[in-house]
């Protein structure tokens, strides 16, 4: 089984081009020197008999990269912090992963006033002293095995409180060597790196494919949909990755007739829509990939030609959607002539690994999440879907009251808990109605006791530190009551099913991309 230590190794001497950002360029033997060089800087500055954890709270700056490759070839663990948390939910999880020093940059240094670990950031006088002065390290010596932890990746849970993803060396190395040999990359190929390296898209579907290929890496310190074109052209990239809606905010610029005069060839990612996905071909002269997926990488389906519209794709062997309560295969859904699901109850069940954990690692220091996915000796998703008589299967939501936005997976209860905190809230309930592209989009219905308007709502969530922008509810509707079962459990399937659209009370909409709510 490959590591990524060896697939580092075997470039340590390439003098192709291995990163280009922005006007730099580094060649492979280049980058695998400086990764070396952040082996040692940070190995310096650990404390000893700790664990060996970095957190790493940075765009999508070279210093990322050579981190990340530093951690690999040192044994030691990225933890990849996430900059829409904040305040006290971001040093939870920096105490939760074992981090003992964080990097970082001056712009987002503020974010982590609530850790109580050293913070170095990358734009001061500290760092460049530390990189001066192991400039000159070698690769360092290291017992690095596939099963050793490389990084952890955070997840949303099914509590609400996020889950730190093991990932080893070999659950990066693998599906990049896959990857890179399905797709025929090589050499000679660029891949275009815009999605954050926080995430498992960035590292097991962009990063590691180039590296285990020895492909070009063209770093995007964030993803632009106006700049993608002019970047894939600049840098001439053959290659993308995406998680979410970047084909949906690409395909919403402008169109011009020379659009397909670029060097893409091939984009691989999830979560698009079938619109976007033949859209986005047809328009860039490239073939769109695209496949289900999770940081846990543990359930597999993939997509094939001629597949039903709306379909996630078929299975592998051993993923079946099984009855969460009686771990039975549910029956094949139904569908009327006019494509309506009509056994939704009895089809729709959870997408489940039966042969086990596949690539999960499992979690840091969760035994009880750990737990929770691996009952029966079988890896649980927390997916909901349905299967047609085909075999086909389509995403029907998520348990839990998982939310994915924007390509991220966000939890009801921490959002309801900010709402919660505003004087005129009596009570709020927070769940997903469908995105028009892909997705989810978050909702919320709320019972209120004094005057609370669009505006002042707006106020007060501009202030709170801890709520994500991707956590903005898209909808607010305010109503006198709550639908509850017997047990006093708000009934959000009731309230997800009205939507934007139906339902009682008043109803205010947040502009797009935006902060203001009107009714």
């Amino acid at each position: 089984m490959p590591t990524v230590r060896d697939q580092l190794l075997a470039r340590a001497a390439d003098p192709a081009p291995g990163l280009l950002f922005e006007d730099e360029s580094w060649t492979w033997a280049e980058v695998v020197h400086e990764s070396s060089v952040r082996a040692a800087v940070v190995s310096g500055v650990l404390p000893p008999g700790e664990p060996r954890h970095v957190g790493v709270l940075l765009e999508n700056v070279p210093e990322f990269a050579f981190l990340l490759g530093g951690a690999a070839l040192g044994g030691l663990v990225v933890v990849g912090l996430n900059p829409t948390r904040r305040g006290a939910a971001l040093a939870a999880d920096v105490r939760r992963a074992d981090v003992q020093v964080v990097v970082t940059d001056a712009a987002h240094a503020e974010l982590l006033a609530d850790v109580t670990v050293p913070v170095v950031p990358i734009d001061s006088p500290d760092w460049s002293a530390l990189l001066e002065e192991h400039a000159s390290a070698p690769v360092p010596v290291a017992d690095v095995g596939p099963d050793d932890l490389m990084m952890l990746i955070f997840t949303s849970g099914t509590s609400g409180d996020p889950k730190a993803v093991n990932v080893t060396q070999a659950k990066v190395a693998y599906p990049g060597q896959f990857l890179s040999e399905r797709f025929g990359l090589g050499p000679a190929d660029t891949a275009y790196l815009s999605m954050p390296m926080f995430h498992s898209n960035a590292i097991m579907a962009g990063w590691g494919p180039a590296l285990a290929a020895g492909a070009t890496i063209a770093l995007a310190r964030r993803f632009s949909a106006s700049g993608f074109l002019p970047d894939v052209r600049r840098h001439g990239a053959t290659y993308a990755n995406y998680v979410g809606k970047p084909l949906t905010y690409v395909m919403a610029t402008p169109e011009r007739p020379d659009d397909a005069d670029n060097p893409l060839r091939l984009v691989f990612g999830n979560e698009a829509n079938d619109r976007d996905i033949t859209g986005f071909a047809r328009r860039f002269g490239c073939v769109v990939v695209d496949s289900y997926s999770s940081t846990e990488n543990a359930v597999i389906v993939q997509r094939v030609p001629d597949m039903p519209a709306g379909s996630l794709g078929r299975p592998v062997d051993q993923v079946k959607v099984l009855d969460p309560d009686t771990m039975l295969e549910v029956p094949d859904a139904v569908f009327d002539t006019t494509g309506r699901l009509v056994n939704a109850d009895e089809a729709t069940g959870e997408l489940v690994n039966t042969g086990g954990a596949g690539a999960f690692a499992g979690y840091y220091n969760d035994p009880a999440a750990e737990a929770e996915r691996m009952r029966g000796g079988m890896y649980w998703s927390g997916d909901l879907a349905y299967r047609d008589a085909d075999g086909f299967v389509y995403f029907a939501g998520r348990t839990a009251d998982w939310m994915r936005v924007d390509g991220e997976n966000l939890a009801a209860a921490p959002i309801e808990r900010i709402l919660l905190r505003h004087p005129a809230i009596e009570e709020a309930a927070v769940y997903a109605v469908p995105d028009p592209a892909v997705g989810d989009q978050v909702m919320a219905a709320v019972v209120i006791r004094s005057n609370l308007g669009p505006a002042d709502l707006e106020t007060f969530l501009a202030d709170q530190p801890d709520l994500s922008r991707k956590g903005w509810p898209a909808y607010v509707r305010v109503v006198d009551t709550l639908p509850r079962t017997a047990t006093n459990k708000v009934l959000k399937r009731e309230l997800a099913a009205e939507g934007p659209v139906a339902g009682g009370g008043v109803l205010w909409t947040r502009e797009p991309r935006g902060t203001s709510y009107s009714t």
